[in-house]
């Protein structure tokens, strides 16, 4: 067996305090491999997109440990951690988080730009031309439509060519035929690339374009099924 890209073993995480504290993720243990398509799926509050942040390390788990690519995520520092993130995994929001005051290339050049790395601007004219985008890189978030603003969220979070691409409901504030051209363009960018895809959607036939469907009920896993048998 080869070694997974991806390890969770007996993560575990509880968000909120007092009696507002909720067990969000419970004991989960998870291989993801090389150049694979999961979709998790589950119903509102299952801890899907939770489990995404733990995954791209945006969000630390209380026990339990988050290995990727023989990294041990969980168990670096803050600093190092975003230093790896960075070379490593791209994250594509539901709400765009584009920066407003900067223009699609501006954006799209951003964490080139923040890890001091050269021909930033270069690079993101190829990304957004890979994203069908060319003639609209000095273009700001307000004067693009929600697909195009979300072209320039898929070009930034692939810029430094990483192993991973997560996507948290990417489509769910597009109407479904732009939904349908993103879906398009990040499988196909998942497949020219190699890169392994990591969907949190509601959307079972957006689910049913992965590989393996990982279904989450109140913070567990509730099964794991290739796409098609699930």
């Amino acid at each position: 067996m080869p070694q997974p890209l991806i390890s969770l073993k007996n993560v575990d995480l509880h968000l909120g305090a007092g009696s507002a504290r909720v067990h969000v993720l419970k004991n989960i243990s998870l291989d993801i491999g090389e150049k694979q398509a999961v979709g998790l799926i589950g119903p509102s509050g299952s801890g899907k997109s939770t489990l995404l942040m733990v995954l791209a390390g945006l969000e630390r788990p209380e026990s339990g440990s988050v290995e990727i690519a023989g990294n041990v995520i969980t168990a670096m520092s803050e600093d190092a951690l975003a230093r790896f993130r960075g070379g490593h995994i791209g994250i594509v929001f539901q709400s765009f988080h584009l920066m407003p005051a900067m223009t699609a290339l501006e954006n799209t050049a951003l964490p080139l730009e923040l890890a001091g790395k050269p021909g930033a601007f270069a690079r993101a004219r190829e990304e957004l031309a890979a994203v069908g985008l060319q003639d609209r890189v000095n273009h700001y978030p307000a004067q693009l439509s929600g697909g195009e603003q979300q072209r320039v969220a898929i070009a930034r979070a692939m810029i430094s060519n990483p192993p991973i691409l997560v996507a948290d409901e990417p489509t769910g504030n597009l109407d479904r035929p732009t939904g349908e051209a993103i879906v398009d363009l990040m499988f196909r960018l998942k497949e020219q690339r190699g890169a392994t895809l990591l969907l949190v959607t509601h959307d079972p036939a957006l689910a049913g374009r992965c590989d393996r469907m990982v279904r989450l009920g109140s913070g567990a896993v509730l099964s794991d099924s290739a796409a098609g048998s699930a």
